[in-house]
């Protein structure tokens, strides 16, 4: 694809094997999405001619045999591999041309689509909390190298059998999400870290740890961003307010919650003032811990008012830039410069040529740190 950076793409119905040599030299572009909020989902697009192996090996996809084309994307630039996806197959479109070759066009998401097939309404677990019931889930999908992740919570929940027993809620995703936002957690898979193999991660949204090489700007011959600019929504901001109920009266106690915690540390030290002051429903029938964990992640979404939206040339930059990690910014004014949180990343790669487009987001302006790592 480019000097230095090699694309290895597999392609397989349960398990993927490394495409033909025919079917690389087709491929035109690829395009891979991360995102903090949502599946990844990928794009491949083709030159088909009338003789290419593309018909029998993608169009099959849209018949009853193989019921599933998995597809991993990998990326090696300078030694170092990474995996961009680890997904199936879910579209291919096919775009004729009056002259030359046609244009196939597949299109998939991660390994949650698969998550999000059969209905599991009705299984029961017995005396089970939310992390056992989430491990238990995830152990069916061990055969396509999903690696749990998961992280019991504060907030535990273990109902005796003889008074209830919690059941299975539609999709195998619908529940595990249902019981993520019950508790406050996220959940999303993340590809690697080797090629067949991908961690789903079930636990509170961590906006703190070691960040990526900085983004610099306007620093001459240390710029390795193409293009960067900020804004910030000053109505974004949200202080919830939740109630929980006095042991012995039972009467409703409000309590505002602030943005804040040691897992979403404050990245700007002014933050935006909040305008609207929601109820949150639910949170009554919690212990307080439990409405507290609710309460904060949802006000930790509201409260990242600045939006930063950019690209860069991933040779230049050293590296990929990873999405759901922190990442310095240098050289954008003292508002801006600091730690940022990766929201998203989209992947952009053809023959000779490997950017990405990100999008940055952090809870207030100037920055928390004295110093920004290189």
């Amino acid at each position: 694809m480019h000097n230095g950076v090699h694309l290895t793409l597999m392609i397989g119905p349960a398990v993927p094997v490394p495409v033909s040599k025919d079917v690389l030299d087709a491929l035109t572009s690829v395009q891979v999405t991360n995102s903090a909020e949502g599946p990844d989902v990928f794009q491949l697009s083709f030159k088909l001619s009338t003789k290419s192996p593309l018909h029998t090996l993608f169009l099959l996809a849209g018949g009853a045999t193989p019921p599933l084309v998995r597809v991993v994307i990998v990326a090696t630039l300078g030694g170092a591999t990474e995996v961009l996806i680890d997904g199936v197959m879910t579209n291919h479109e096919i775009q004729p041309a009056t002259d030359g070759d046609a244009t196939l066009t597949v299109t998939g998401e991660d390994l949650t689509r698969l998550m999000d097939y059969v209905d599991f309404s009705g299984t029961p677990y017995p005396a089970m909390p939310p992390s056992v019931r989430v491990l238990l889930i995830l152990a069916k999908y061990a055969g396509f190298g999903v690696i749990p992740k998961v992280l019991p919570s504060v907030l535990v929940d273990v109902p005796i059998p003889v008074n209830r027993i919690p059941r299975h809620q539609g999709t195998d995703l619908c529940y595990i999400r249902q019981l993520a936002n019950e508790v406050g957690y996220v959940f999303y898979i993340e590809p690697g870290p080797k090629p067949g193999t991908s961690v789903a991660y079930w636990g509170p949204d961590i906006k703190a740890g070691k960040p990526q090489p900085a983004l610099n700007m306007d620093m001459d011959a240390h710029t390795n961003v193409e293009s960067l600019s900020f804004s910030m929504d000053t109505e974004k901001a949200e202080l919830p307010i939740l109630f929980i109920q006095e042991e012995n009266t039972k009467a409703p106690i409000p309590i505002p919650v602030p943005p804040v915690t040691p897992l979403n540390p404050p990245l700007g030290a002014i933050p935006p003032i909040p305008k609207k002051f929601p109820f949150v429903a639910g949170t009554a029938k919690l212990s307080p811990i439990g409405a507290a964990l609710v309460g904060m992640a949802r006000a930790a979404k509201s409260w990242d008012a600045v939006t930063g939206k950019g690209s860069l040339d991933v040779v230049r930059y050293g590296r990929s830039l990873k999405a759901r990690r922190l990442v310095g910014v240098r050289g954008a004014g003292t508002a801006f410069d600091g730690l940022h949180y990766v929201k998203s990343v989209t992947h952009k790669l053809q023959r000779g040529e490997y950017k990405q487009d990100f999008e940055l987001v952090r809870n207030g302006l100037i920055s928390t740190q004295p110093r920004i790592p290189t």
